[in-house]
């Protein structure tokens, strides 16, 4: 393991700890976290040239506690501090300081998904990005409820210490829901080489027990702790010798942890003993109570595992939860019955990139003898999923299936060719190669041509785009209705009606509001770019489409297509921090690397580092999540409403 994945790998472990002890020191748990990240700032710094140190956690605690008495002595808190209290500050977190974290990012006065994003944050260590892939939630949108949790926070003066009795109940249920996601991203990893990531789970084990402990009249606690020790039994046999997945009726049951199992039967025994009518992780636990109890996996009791989820999806009605009941009444009552119910899921917005949909499907189409749709969904769920030994088993499933008997013109083969004409303006290009890159999400690069049909391309577009603006949806219907009549098919969006588009001009931002959005804590790529579009009044499009190397920094202009883009100081300040030293390729990108399936066009990708060009949609509905609280209406505002009042409105 290099250094960075060593250092990461104490970071997972460590940072709740660390941030734990600080905050009682400081009782700030913002500046805590800033502490306990300077600290790691450090270990990078100092762990790559004398390699990491034999205890690591040590290591970090004792250089965050410096940085923190440093950081006392340097404030106002100077007058009232205590020395005494430094000097007799310990050098390791006591023991229920992880607990008391944990309570503390959870208190009353934060919305509810702010408390999970912060304990999450805190607690386990997650970055933003696996907080929103857990949460099916976008990158932006996680840190600004982390960022606000913590100004909340610290602006209540919410005290550093444990729940009272009479207080605790009411605040168990968000502490449960963020521990059994510590727990979820430990056991099937969201991104990265592995599976599991062992120490999450085991953290979340830890903080389970402890819960345990604290409330002992708790059902739903010790249902918790049930399903975790059980599903946490299985871990050794779940991954084979090169670390690929084995389903849960393929698994060597010889080797689930007896040990484990029998930890999670006295914990559900605990959880009846406390009475009460079940709840969601109770029933959950009783699923996995079915499991450990079979033999062998005909054994299995699946109508009673489905009659489970039955009870379960009434309590928690979650998209992912509807998937597992059509898992259950696959294997009880058939795959077709299965299948009925998971395809009832395809419109849901929620899962339209949750890779475990399409690989439910295709295992049910397999068992229908459908292998060809199968092996196209098996495909599709590789694309979609982040983690890598995940992505080769299923690529190796897919493979396993019979191809097709002859060459078909598949639609990733139909939309590569349609978008690479000579005809083809390069905007116009971009616009469609924008609808296309959905539809191929969503059906599959694989899919025959052929095969597609209206009703599919209306559940993709409505699902993706059904609360788009007028204008949005139109250009997406004209994107399919071109691809279709290019390749002599049937009119694609022929149940996609086209919507009015209203002639009201839309109203600029209020100078105060726009204020507002410049002085909030703003990522720096959409700060530029909103900088840049506001005070270019160029068409959005436009300043999207610019490259590095199209940038005059000291004229503060840039030239693209013979239109000239001009800015102020504002975008200049912030211009060489977003650069960060590339030269050439796309200036605004996207936050991640396009997926295998998903190759955008050589001029859209980034030379340098690999990630592609910020498309036009995912910049508007950024800044529309980001000014929600800003717009009287609640809906947010449009990038064209950036554009200065009195300004000439150009073509978006």
């Amino acid at each position: 393991m290099d250094a960075h994945r060593s250092i990461d790998a104490v970071w997972k472990l460590e940072s709740a700890r660390i941030i734990a002890g600080l905050t009682r020191l400081v009782h700030d748990v913002g500046l805590a976290e800033e502490l306990a990240q300077d600290a790691l700032v450090a270990a990078l710094e100092q762990w790559l040239e004398s390699g990491v140190p034999d205890n690591p956690g040590a290591w970090l605690m004792a250089v965050a506690k410096r940085r923190a008495i440093d950081h006392l002595r340097r404030s106002r808190r100077l007058e009232d501090l205590d020395e005494s209290e430094v000097a007799a500050a310990p050098e390791e977190p006591e023991q229920d300081d992880v607990l008391r974290l944990m309570f503390l990012s959870c208190h009353p006065v934060l919305p509810a998904p702010a408390r999970v994003a912060l304990t999450l944050r805190l607690l386990g260590g997650l970055t933003t990005a696996e907080i929103a892939r857990a949460f099916l939630l976008t990158e932006p949108k996680i840190a600004q409820r982390v960022a606000a949790a913590k100004r909340t926070l610290a602006e209540e003066r919410v005290p550093f210490e444990l729940p009272g009795r009479a207080e605790l109940a009411g605040r168990l249920s968000s502490v449960l829901e963020v521990i059994y996601l510590i727990f979820n991203e430990g056991y099937s990893a969201t991104s990265g080489d592995d599976l599991m990531r062992p120490g999450l789970t085991l953290e979340a084990l830890r903080l389970g027990r402890l819960l345990a402990r604290l409330a002992p009249g708790e059902a739903e606690v010790h249902g918790l702790v049930a399903l975790m020790e059980i599903q946490q039994s299985r871990a050794a046999a779940r991954t084979g010798p090169s670390g690929e997945p084995i389903r849960l009726h393929e698994q060597n049951r010889g080797r689930w942890d007896r040990l484990l199992i029998r930890r999670g039967f006295t914990a559900m025994l605990r959880a009846r003993e406390a009475g009460g009518k079940p709840g969601p992780y109770v029933l959950q636990a009783a699923i996995a109570v079915c499991h450990a109890q079979a033999r062998t996996a005909e054994d299995t009791d699946w109508a009673q595992i489905a009659t489970l989820y039955d009870a379960l999806v009434r309590l928690l009605p979650t998209p992912v939860v509807q998937l597992n009941r059509a898992v259950a009444y696959g294997r009880a009552h058939g795959p077709a019955t299965g299948l009925a119910m998971a395809d009832a899921l395809l419109s849901d917005p929620a899962l339209q990139d949750y890779h475990l949909l399409p690989g439910v499907r295709a295992d049910l189409l397999t068992e229908l003898g459908r292998t060809a749709e199968a092996r196209v969904e098996f495909q599709r769920a590789a694309a979609l999923t982040q983690n890598t030994a995940e992505r080769a088993f299923l690529l190796r499933r897919a493979d396993a299936l019979p191809a097709e008997d002859h060459a078909v013109r598949t639609l990733a083969d139909a939309a590569d060719e349609f978008l690479t004409r000579d005809t083809l303006d390069p905007q116009t290009a971009r616009s469609y190669g924008q609808t296309l890159r959905r539809l191929r999400a969503a059906l599959g690069d694989t899919r025959p041509l052929a095969s597609l049909t209206a009703d599919e391309v209306t559940r993709v577009c409505t699902t993706a785009w059904g609360h788009a603006a007028a204008k949005t949806w139109n250009r997406h219907r004209s994107a399919l209705r071109s691809f279709a009549a290019w390749a002599e098919m049937d009119d694609l969006a022929a149940g996609l009606e086209r919507r009015a588009e209203s002639t009201t001009r839309t109203p600029s931002i209020a100078p105060a509001r726009l204020d507002a959005l410049w002085s909030s804590d703003l990522p720096l790529r959409e700060h530029t770019l909103w900088r840049m579009l506001h005070e270019s009044a160029a068409a959005a499009r436009t300043v999207l489409s610019l490259n590095v190397e199209h940038l005059d920094l000291d004229d503060r202009s840039a030239q693209i297509d013979g239109t000239l883009v001009t800015w102020r100081s504002g975008t200049a300040r912030l211009l060489p921090r977003l650069l960060d030293g590339r030269t050439h390729g796309p200036l605004f990108l996207a936050d991640r690397r396009p997926g295998p399936a998903r190759t955008p066009a050589p001029a859209d990708l980034c030379p340098e580092t690999g990630r592609r060009r910020l498309s036009y949609e995912r910049a508007e509905h950024l800044f529309k999540q980001a000014t929600r609280a800003l717009d009287p209406a609640g809906n947010g505002y449009t990038l064209r409403q950036l554009k200065p009042a009195g300004q000439t409105l150009s073509q978006q």
